[in-house]
């Protein structure tokens, strides 16, 4: 089962090679997103990463939070998912 990771507090330079790189060493990434401005193309300086485990995740978490990059210390977290409430799921 895949599990995302987010990175935040990320430097606006930090390219996805960069996070393969890192995160490759925790485990088998199968994505990885760099959310950037609609207007700029510049990052926002986070990103969603998709392990492909949860150990896998549990281990770049650990590995990685408070990680310095580019004289930034990363922010990392295991994504929750969305439970939906009120509605019918079972059709």
């Amino acid at each position: 089962m895949e599990v995302q990771v987010s990175v935040r507090n990320l430097s606006r330079s930090t390219t996805q090679q960069q996070l393969s790189s890192l995160f490759e060493q925790a485990g088998d990434v199968s994505a990885i997103r760099i959310i950037k401005d609609r207007k700029s193309g510049e990052s926002q300086g986070f990103a969603f990463i998709t392990m492909s485990a949860q150990s896998e995740a549990d281990k770049a978490v650990s590995m990685f939070n408070s990680f310095i990059l580019d004289d930034h210390f990363l922010k990392v977290d295991l994504v929750r998912t969305r439970v939906l409430r009120g509605w019918n799921t079972n059709y």
